[in-house]
């Protein structure tokens, strides 16, 4: 089982280090941690990621996984990398993502009609590229699955560890990594949270958001002149 891992300037490091320790895990599995080129990516924090193969040297993907963070802006203009995404899905069992990858892969017309999930902040720009948006924490509609903000990733993986090789074995990867999450608060959703922190988040990414939803529309709006 070949899984292609995209990796990117400004990626969230738990949107793919997440994922990537319970993939390690499962049986026969090899991961490529693929992006242009093979010299080292910075996440959004300054963590150094080195990608293991280029584009131009990926072989076929059994599994497609894009995280997010705020590079993913970029993304949505980078046909390279869209047309990269676009190639390797063609061939892939299952097309994934965790956080706002999920609209890297909706830009790249791979959601369209699909039922997806993102960061609660960003996750209705999905409805701009022809996708359903789902406010739960990992959303499966036939071969796509999607996670939620960045901490799902490890429910994802987890979640498709027990699609490929059953619930028994995910089951042992949970335990063998000691996934018992305990949060020390009861928050960690706005549905959950005190309004006040909500409000303090989302005004403290106010600019940002403005960001987003501006580099969402511009990519909308080329989509619909190319189908035009």
């Amino acid at each position: 089982m070949h899984i292609v891992m995209l990796v990117f300037p400004q990626f969230t490091q738990l949107d793919l280090t997440g994922p990537f320790e319970v993939f390690a895990r499962m049986p026969d599995t090899k991961i490529s941690l693929a992006w242009k080129t093979t010299d080292p990516v910075t996440d959004g924090n300054g963590l150094r990621i080195v990608p293991t193969v280029d584009f131009d040297h990926c072989a076929r993907a059994d599994i497609l996984f894009v995280p997010g963070g705020f590079g993913q802006m970029a993304l949505m203009e980078d046909e390279a990398t869209l047309t990269f995404l676009r190639r390797q899905a063609e061939g892939a069992q299952w097309i994934t993502s965790v956080c706002t990858g999920s609209l890297v892969l909706a830009v790249a017309g791979l959601l369209t009609g699909y039922r997806a999930t993102s960061h609660w902040q960003w996750i209705d720009q999905l409805t701009l590229f022809g996708a359903e948006p789902v406010r739960e924490r990992v959303v499966i509609d036939r071969n796509r699955i999607t996670g939620a903000g960045v901490s799902s990733g490890i429910d994802f993986a987890l979640t498709l560890a027990a699609q490929l090789h059953g619930e028994p074995t995910a089951r042992t990867i949970q335990l063998s990594m000691e996934y018992d999450p305990a949060p020390p608060f009861d928050g960690g959703s706005p549905g959950k949270e005190d309004p006040k922190i909500v409000a303090y988040l989302n005004d403290r990414l106010a600019g940002i958001a403005g960001e987003r939803q501006a580099a969402a529309e511009r990519a909308a709006a080329r989509l619909r002149d190319g189908a035009d």
